[in-house]
């Protein structure tokens, strides 16, 4: 036997074996154990990088050590192949996604198979298939029977250039990830899954997850967000109304002295109406909209605020509270507003020195008395309240439930619990997609299309100008159909899932 291996020879010589003998071919088999392993599929962007290499061959060593040990092991390949990526090439190569797609998938699919790796390759599937979306669009109709699918006006990320709506990761810097174009903020009806509905199972299954690493599992459960507080109401001070503010620091109340709102919240343009700094304001909020929502609450960002010309009172002290807008707030994550204690909180430390508002000490470190006029910044340790009315001399964490049942007789607040996650918007404004399985009726509303028509398939004959929003608004096939309920004519949901949902629905 010769001693030098000769790579090209030998390997496509048993590569050819397999595949001309079904080596990896599953079929029924009663007397053995089975074991599905499923990788995520690849994009089909046109060539396999080190990326793909490293991943599916980790995936191929646990596949042939579990068939060494007996299992029937499933093991199949296939295309996560929607996505605007496609769509946008086609624009710019005057063809058909598809034809882009599948010349891509040919490619990657030659070096798969050139690697060795051992796929059932008779089980191959591609997500841009009507007879693989047709399950895609199954799931979306059962979600919608449970509740868990649901349409509402919503403000969304802009690209103005691809012509969609973008997830906040899919926005960089203010802009496009795919097109680097100015991101707008645009009020569109959008479908939304429910994923808050199992934020509990979400964060127990975190628990589950043995061997993970810890990193991996903080930011999970970062992600989710699970926070326990109260909701504190803080009355205008010069007419009617409140303001709702969540926090989990309500051992601090007595400190805070100013209210942050979100620069993008319909509260600000509220406050300001009708006074001199309404354009003021309006023109504050469009810049900050342009700012990434990561970095707008990165300790180290620039942080900028616009005083309302407005106040609202302490519930406990019944000091005045300015009111500012700013940008290290978020609109979407607790209530939008935020009550400021700038000795016990480095942001608020930093926006009060830059502004020069007040800052009262409320929670001493003990042996040490603490000058908020000499302080260079927040003390956040744990400590004795002072400066706190009935509860000086607690410890601050012990006061956190005393404090709360304190605002709850007065009627100004209440025990919650919030979460940082939203649930998914999945709805896109493009064509390269799985179409929406539901109708928009003038008499009926919005029905969903019977499960015996399914798959909606997407017609091949689009506009790829790349202008004029959703192809699919724009085709006559979608804008003329008949209402399921009622028969009368009718436009077809002219909207396309998000292409990550196709990827999601492997497991399934």
């Amino acid at each position: 036997m010769s001693r030098k291996y000769m790579p090209l020879e030998i390997e496509e010589k048993w590569q050819r074996y397999w595949e001309e003998t079904g080596t990896f071919k599953v079929t029924e088999d009663p007397a053995k154990k089975k074991y599905y392993l499923l990788e995520m599929f690849p994009y089909p962007s046109g060539k396999i990088h080190i990326g793909h290499v490293r991943n599916y061959t980790i995936g191929d060593v646990v596949a042939r050590y579990k068939r060494m040990e007996g299992y029937n092991v499933l093991h199949p390949m296939g295309w996560d192949s929607f996505g605007m990526p496609a769509e946008n090439a086609a624009i710019e190569r005057g063809i058909h996604p598809s034809i882009w797609t599948n010349e891509n998938i040919a490619h990657m699919r030659m070096q798969l198979k050139r690697m060795g790796f051992s796929y059932d390759w008779d089980r191959e599937v591609s997500t841009c298939e009507p007879e693989y979306y047709r399950w895609e669009q199954l799931f979306f109709l059962w979600m919608f029977e449970k509740g868990l699918v649901y349409k509402k006006t919503s403000s969304v990320n802009w690209c103005p250039r691809c012509e969609t709506v973008l997830a906040n990761e899919q926005v960089e810097a203010g802009l496009c990830w795919r097109c680097s174009s100015e991101v707008k903020e645009k009020v569109l009806d959008q479908w939304f899954f429910r994923i808050t509905a199992y934020i509990d199972e979400l964060l127990e299954g975190c628990d589950r997850l043995t061997g993970w690493p810890e990193r991996v599992l903080t930011m999970q459960r970062n992600w989710i967000g699970k926070s326990f507080g109260c909701e504190v109401s803080f009355p205008m001070a010069d007419g009617p109304g409140e303001i709702k503010v969540f926090t989990t620091r309500q051992d601090t109340l007595f400190g805070a002295t100013f209210m942050l709102i979100a620069a993008e919240h319909p509260l600000v343009m509220e406050l300001v109406k009708g006074k001199a700094l309404e354009k003021e304001a309006l023109a504050f909020a469009e810049e900050v909209k342009k700012q990434d929502k990561l970095m707008r609450t990165s300790d180290y960002y620039e942080k900028q605020g616009l005083f309302l010309d407005c106040y609202c009172l302490n519930p406990l002290t019944g000091w005045k509270m300015p009111i500012f807008a700013t940008n290290f707030v978020l609109a979407d994550y607790g209530t939008g507003c935020v009550m400021a204690v700038p000795t016990h909180d480095q942001r608020d430390f930093e926006f009060a020195e830059k502004f020069n508002l007040r800052k009262v000490v409320v929670i001493s470190p003990p042996g040490k008395t603490l000058d908020p006029e000499t302080m260079t910044e927040a003390y956040v340790e744990e400590g004795i309240l002072i400066n706190s009315g009935p509860f000086d001399g607690m410890e601050n964490l012990k006061a956190l439930d005393a404090i709360a049942d304190y605002l709850i007789s007065l009627g100004k607040g209440k025990r919650t619990v919030q979460y940082r996650l939203r649930d998914w918007g999945i709805s896109r404004q493009r064509y390269w997609g799985a179409p929406i399985p539901m109708v928009n009726c003038p008499k009926c509303g919005t029905v969903p299309v019977p499960e015996s028509d399914l798959p909606i398939v997407l017609p091949r004959d689009v506009d790829f100008s790349g202008e004029g929003g959703s192809p699919l608004a724009r085709h006559p096939d979608f804008l003329n159909t008949a209402c399921p309920a009622c028969l009368r004519s009718c436009g077809e949901e002219g909207k396309r899932h998000d292409g990550h949902l196709c990827g999601i629905l492997l497991v399934f």
